[in-house]
């Protein structure tokens, strides 16, 4: 094979061979030079995530595949690599000010998220089971080490074994589904599989159920969420900024991906699987919230819930459902992580404060963080005119035109239900008695949050640019 030929049967996969190639050289940087290096991996590791979703860019339009068809490049994918590069991106820059404490410098947490984000990638252009699993794990071992990255706090270091122990059992399920998948169809590519899937049979039922377990562990979606509120709570707080963004985006794109192009002969089979637990993930999302002391814990729950209402768009099965879900994942990123910024800036006398009741009085100590916070708050509710409420109005649209009108009316009221712990936390920034000035929030915190805000506050101005991005993206599935 010719030097030019390679070239161009590795274009599609350019993107993750130059994000690797640079992980691996911050890799020796580090080695090299030690925790020295700290700041300069991270400034570098964000520049190369940029320069990662700019080759994406650039790369030429249409699908794209190699390897023998198991890894594509299409609208879909694009769409949803740009989204997840930002979030790990956004992650890193969230991250500054906890590595910069002496007893938190690690050059290797850069590195990680990179590797963690090739992961994502490889996950989201998988068009095969092998390449499913690859992806999966490539993303996944990264985040249980991101999980423990500190050490010496024994809460930290609990999240990350939960998190171990739960994943590699969600894996082996996803791979026991994938085995009776292939046993049943005789390929691992989701064309083939859509091909043998003509008609349900008990053992393709079961490989459907087991694999849809697995990628349901992965967006934390009931009854796999088990982890979720205690690695939340535990992992650092930049930790948890990133696991409640990226690795979302990547596993809600497989689990549309799988869904719409593997099995759309069987779409009966996997919808009622995906209506429960829609309805089971928005419910606990909503009621299970309410009794919640510490903010971590309950943007968990939140998670759990806002997962739940991606999936009602995916039930529906048609374009219009998977545009729904790329909608909402992408003002989903933009609130989780305008959100976070508010939790890192959360600092009195330079101790990070968690629990609701710090916030307390917020309102009269720094009004403008306080509104931001109400705003992102808002619109996590799913308050008009804010975007959260567009994106809520996208997957509910799907529901019904797809004439599931008991998942959109459940869907209406879970989100009234949860619109109380959100209006909870701005009564106590608005109408308690401050706890005493917060610390001055730090630049890049106060940057994030202005973007986020802001694309949360003038979304409905004009949402055109992110609607049509994702219909076409929804497109290149059918």
């Amino acid at each position: 094979m010719s030097f030019q030929a390679a070239g161009y049967l590795l274009t599609p996969a350019l993107p993750e061979i130059v994000l690797t190639v640079g992980a691996m050289a911050l890799l020796m940087l580090g080695a090299y030079r030690g925790v020295k290096a700290t700041g300069a991996i991270m400034v570098l590791a964000v520049v190369l995530l940029a320069v990662t979703g700019a080759i994406i860019l650039w790369l030429p339009a249409g699908r794209l595949s190699t390897f023998g068809g198991s890894f594509v490049l299409d609208d879909f994918a694009r769409f949803l690599k740009i989204l997840a590069l930002t979030g790990s991106a956004v992650a890193l820059i969230l991250s500054r000010g906890f590595l910069e404490d002496p007893s938190r410098r690690i050059f290797e947490y850069a590195i990680l998220i990179m590797l963690s984000t090739v992961g994502m990638m490889v996950l989201i252009s998988a068009t095969d089971l092998i390449m499913l699993y690859l992806g999966l794990e490539l993303m996944s071992l990264a985040l249980y080490v991101v999980a423990s990255s500190h050490r010496d706090d024994a809460k930290s270091t609990e999240a990350g074994l939960k998190y171990f122990v739960l994943g590699a059992l969600s894996s082996g399920m996803l791979l026991y589904g994938g085995s009776l998948l292939y046993g049943f169809t005789g390929t691992v590519s989701f064309a083939g599989i859509a091909a043998a899937a003509k008609e349900p049979s008990t053992g393709l039922v079961f490989g459907i159920v087991f694999l849809l377990a697995g990628l349901c562990f992965k967006i934390s979606a009931v009854p796999f969420h088990m982890w979720t509120p205690d690695v939340y709570e535990g992992a650092p707080t930049p930790v948890t900024a990133f696991f409640a963004s990226a690795p979302k985006v990547a596993a809600l794109a497989v689990f549309t991906r799988v869904a719409l192009t593997a099995f759309p002969g069987v779409t009966s089979q996997w919808q009622q699987i995906v209506v429960f637990v829609a309805i089971a993930s928005m419910a606990l999302g909503s009621f299970a919230a309410i009794g919640q002391t510490n903010i971590k814990r309950l943007m968990a729950y939140s998670s759990i819930g806002h997962m739940g209402f991606a999936l009602v768009g995916l039930a529906s099965g048609t374009p219009e459902g998977a545009q729904g879900v790329l909608v909402y994942i992408a003002v989903y990123v933009a609130m989780t992580l305008g959100t976070f910024s508010v939790i890192l800036a959360m600092k009195r006398n330079g101790q990070a404060v968690e629990t609701i009741s710090d916030f307390a009085g917020l309102s009269r100590t720094n009004p403008l963080l306080a509104f931001f916070f109400a705003m992102l708050l808002f619109s996590l509710a799913g308050i008009p005119p804010l975007a959260g409420f567009f994106a809520k109005f996208y997957v509910f649209l799907a529901a019904i035109k797809a004439n599931l009108f008991a998942l959109a009316v459940i869907g209406v009221v879970t989100s009234v239900v949860g619109a109380f712990y959100y209006l909870t936390i701005i009564k106590v920034m608005y109408f308690d008695e401050p706890k005493g000035a917060v610390d001055p929030v730090r630049g890049e915190l106060r940057t994030v949050l202005a973007v986020a805000g802001l694309f949360n506050m003038l979304f409905f101005i004009y949402p055109a640019p992110l609607v049509a991005a994702a219909t076409t993206a929804a497109k290149s599935l059918f």
